[in-house]
């Protein structure tokens, strides 16, 4: 750490070269680390553990740190006996339209409010942001009514993947972090493309979007999670039972499952994301660090 980040935290340099100030940092670091550290895999390990142990023994001994008796057979017949494969195909598919549903909306709504700025831009954006101040489960009610019947139309796309993927296109988080990245591209760029010729979609493909790796990726994470861990809306839309995904396929199985098998599927759900997170990180860190998000 140079002397300029020293400067500038909490504790003094002239403080940090006391013995007592030096003795309750090596010691306070390694606490809170263990800590964070326990907080954050904890239940990961937990929900391992109880995949791979005997019902019995998650009922007698729930506390414990590791099975007696390791069974592998378990994420097996979970995988078998509770269709996992079909309930996971089922979460792909209204993930990957949610992603892009979220990511069409963001990067263009965000590129017409920062880059082409409309004379009625100002109002659209205080319109997006009043949208955060809005609970969601305020207008499950009048959303569902709008998939039963839809306006012009008067078709319904309830019980299909459309009532989950249109839905998720509205969100105004992503439209806004992803407004704030475009707001901090050199407008010279822009200019000089104008210059040469280029119409507002050529500036979109080539020159903004090209440039916005960072911030796609971070969006790209939070429109995956959501979706990922969305349980109350695809639970309202989709009623048939072979279209629904994990979220919502796991906690009804569970009224009928061994419970080793339930946790095995909780296990099996939460490696996609995990997995999806580790390779992307070093982009999603740096488009954090660009929007400010950790700030």
């Amino acid at each position: 750490m140079s002397d300029d980040d020293r400067s500038r935290g909490v504790i003094s340099p002239a403080d940090r070269r006391r013995t007592s100030v030096r003795w309750f940092l090596g010691i306070s670091h390694p606490v809170i680390l263990t800590a964070v550290a326990i907080a954050g895999l904890g239940p990961i390990l937990w929900t391992a553990k109880g995949a791979l142990s005997p019902t019995q023994e998650l009922l007698q001994d729930p506390l414990r740190l590791w099975p007696s008796v390791i069974q592998w057979t378990n994420l097996a017949s979970a995988w078998e006996e509770l269709r996992l494969g079909r309930f996971l195909f089922n979460t792909v598919v209204l993930v990957g339209g949610s992603w892009f549903c979220q990511l069409l909306v963001a990067t263009l709504g965000a590129y017409a409010l920062s880059v082409l700025r409309p004379r009625s831009g100002r109002i659209v954006y205080y319109a997006v942001l009043a949208t955060l101040f809005i609970p969601g489960t305020t207008s499950l009610v009048a959303l569902y009514l709008v998939v039963l019947d839809l306006p012009l139309t008067g078709g319904s796309i309830a019980n299909t993947p459309w009532a989950v993927w249109l839905p998720a296109g509205a969100h105004a988080f992503n439209v806004l972090i992803m407004k704030q990245f475009f707001d901090g591209l050199p407008r010279e760029l822009h200019e000089a493309a104008q210059v040469d010729g280029a119409g507002p979609w050529r500036l979109f493909w080539q020159i903004v979007l090209p440039m916005s790796g960072p911030i796609v990726a971070v969006v790209s994470l939070l429109a995956v999670m959501s979706a990922w861990k969305e349980f109350l809306w695809p639970m309202i839309v989709i009623s048939d039972t072979d279209a629904q995904p994990l979220s919502v396929a796991l906690p009804r199985l569970a009224e009928s499952a061994e419970q080793n098998q339930v946790i095995a599927g909780m296990l099996i759900t939460i490696i996609p994301p995990l997995l999806l997170f580790l390779v992307f990180q070093r982009h999603i860190v740096r488009g954090i660090n660009f929007t400010g998000l950790k700030g």
